[in-house]
């Protein structure tokens, strides 16, 4: 093999390779597109956004560890207990059109 042919070969492989890499798929850009999904909730639904019944309500509270529920008020939009859980008494506030707990304030330490 003589020297021409020696300097054609070491000239074609970086050609094909520069040919192969313009001709790749690669140099193509994709479109963009955001795969994003935010649930962004307040409070604490409790009846998963059904309507619920005064009882349902009380229900609801003792599942969530309260003891000692009264019913205050349950007319209108929201249903208003006292109760106490862990030693302290609480006033809660409950959503009537889906159970969510929309206030709770703790009242006294010790009931």
């Amino acid at each position: 093999m003589n020297f021409s042919q020696k300097m054609f070969r070491s000239s074609l492989v970086p050609f094909m390779l520069s040919l192969a890499i313009l001709a790749s798929p690669l140099s193509v850009p994709r479109e963009a597109s955001a795969q994003i999904g935010i649930n962004i909730g307040v409070g604490s639904s409790l009846n998963r956004g059904r309507p619920i019944s005064c009882p349902q309500g009380e229900r609801l509270l003792r599942g969530r560890g309260f003891r000692d529920i009264n019913r205050e008020n349950c007319r209108g939009r929201f249903f208003n207990y006292r109760a106490s859980r862990n030693g302290q008494r609480f006033e809660v506030a409950i959503r009537q059109s889906d159970g969510r707990i929309v206030d709770m304030r703790r009242t006294s330490r010790r009931w």
